[in-house]
């Protein structure tokens, strides 16, 4: 089988060969255990990421002097900010090494920085220590979002990029659904449900229920440390690094796997192009003198750059969000509580439908199905049943836009500096989500819910009208789209 792509004299494995016999996979040909080990460390990621959106008014009021739910929204854009600014270094200076050492190792890496910030975050006795705990996590989760992407979509079958991005996206809702209920559980007060949750934990004798939300993020990192020991490299990643050998029998290993469930169509070297560019020493040096790569860099980052502001406000932010317009804090916790649901409802249609389209026309239907949340919000009143719905709609439509836009953004670049590239368009680009949230948590009071929720719920459509200049990617080669 390894043969058919080899030289034709001594049978030795080539880069295009490799790739040629890589590409022509249609179905998931690894183990599908690695889906769960690579999934498991999304669930920490985005755990990590909602964890604070509830539990921030109860942190806030124990670290910070002065600090009320009415007034705690305007204490959060600080930690928003440092954790996306930890985003930003994290990816911009761990990514490129996973370029020169490896995928697989560095996702090691960046799990334990990212399990060390939330440790940090479980002992931390004052505002500023918070901060910085919240900036060492966003280190390693910046760099490790970039890393996670690439390595899907380096081992994923051509024609089913986007939806394997989607289905680990499913341990990223379950990650955001697990964050906020504990949230709810650990640092609300019992109130009657609908409008809280009869069985919280919080009161006057459990003030530090949010330490404890950490201390689980803490034992989740090292659970995915454990399990990431067990991924193999990325076969184009060795090819790269002419480790040609190691590659041939991954694949070879792919190969036998997908042979099981049915005949393997002949590898058409011809389709692949010539020799594998090997990585350069500087991955960032590859991406800035090359025009169509800047191009894309430039489009890239501010369709991320803009569609986070939406996203951090209402993922960070929902809770807090509501509360500043007059909701009691637990009836706004449950409302985002409620809305998880519509966020793993999404990731799991999505699986199924996301190659059904063309990666750019995602956003503007997440666009429109976030504007419809938001409006039903609004129009909700003391009706808090009708809110849940809003919210539900609201949590599917601005997430339904993310794994597509993954999956475009690792396309969008060559695999010698492809998570340097994801790094800076996706990792740059959550500037935008601490910016939004700074920007817009002080003017959020003075508006109506529907001004305030439009006005979060606007940046999408924004964002919809930019991507649709980004390239076609959907079952293109990797190496025609970004050679």
């Amino acid at each position: 089988m390894t043969t058919e792509a080899s030289s034709p004299t001594l049978g030795t494995p080539t880069g295009p060969g490799i790739i040629a016999r890589l590409d022509r996979l249609e179905v998931w040909s690894l183990s599908y255990l690695f889906i769960g080990i690579i999934g498991v460390g999304f669930l920490f990621t985005f755990y990590d990421i909602f964890d604070i959106n509830v539990s921030f008014i109860q942190t806030c009021i124990e670290i910070k002097p002065g600090c009320t739910p009415q007034n705690a929204l305007n204490s959060l854009p600080l930690p928003v900010v440092l954790n996306l600014a930890g985003y930003v270094v994290g990816t911009l200076v761990l990514s490129p090494i996973a370029d020169r050492i490896g995928r697989r190792n560095m996702l090691l890496i960046t799990m334990l920085i990212t399990g060390l910030g939330s440790l940090y975050n479980v002992f931390v006795g004052d505002y500023a220590n918070f901060n910085a705990a919240r900036a060492v996590t966003g280190i390693g989760i910046g760099a490790d979002l970039a890393i996670v992407n690439t390595y899907i979509g380096e081992v994923a079958p051509r024609r089913s990029r986007a939806k394997f991005t989607t289905l680990i996206f499913i341990m990223s809702a379950l990650g955001a659904l697990v964050g906020i209920w504990l949230g709810l559980i650990l640092t609300t007060e019992s109130t009657p449900w609908p409008n809280g949750l009869p069985f919280a934990l919080a009161g006057p004798g459990f003030t530090n229920g949010w330490r404890w939300m950490y201390a689980i993020g803490a034992l989740l990192a090292l659970v995915a440390i454990l399990l990431r020991f067990e991924l193999p490299e990325s076969p184009r990643w060795l090819i790269g690094q002419h480790r040609l050998e190691e590659a041939d029998r991954i694949v070879s290993d792919m190969e036998a796997r997908a042979a099981k469930r049915g005949p393997l169509a002949p590898p058409h070297i011809e389709e692949v192009g010539g020799a594998v560019t090997p990585p350069a020493p500087l991955p960032y040096r590859d991406l800035f003198t090359n025009p169509l790569y800047v191009r894309r860099m430039i489009l890239l980052f501010l369709v991320w750059f803009i569609g986070y502001i939406t996203v951090y406000s209402y993922a960070a932010g929902f809770t807090s969000v509501l509360s500043a317009l007059k909701y009691p804090p637990p009836e706004a916790g449950v409302i985002a509580a409620v809305g998880t649901f519509g966020f793993v409802a999404e990731a799991a249609v999505m699986s199924v439908f996301v190659e059904h389209l063309e990666r750019r026309y995602w956003l503007p239907i997440a666009a429109v199905v976030t504007i419809v949340g938001a409006l039903i919000v609004a129009a909700a009143g003391t009706k808090v049943w009708v809110s849940f719905i809003g919210a539900f709609i609201i949590f599917a439509g601005f997430n339904m836009w993310v794994s597509p836009t993954y999956a475009l953004s690792a396309e969008s670049f060559p695999t010698r500096a492809r998570t340097t590239g994801f790094a800076v368009v996706d990792g740059v680009g959550h500037i935008g989500g601490g910016i939004g949230v700074l920007v817009i948590a002080p003017f959020l009071p003075n508006l109506s819910v529907v001004q305030a929720l439009l006005l979060i719920s606007g940046f999408l459509v924004v964002a919809a009208i930019l991507v649709q200049f980004t390239p076609h990617t959907r079952a293109r080669h990797l190496d025609h789209i970004s050679p």
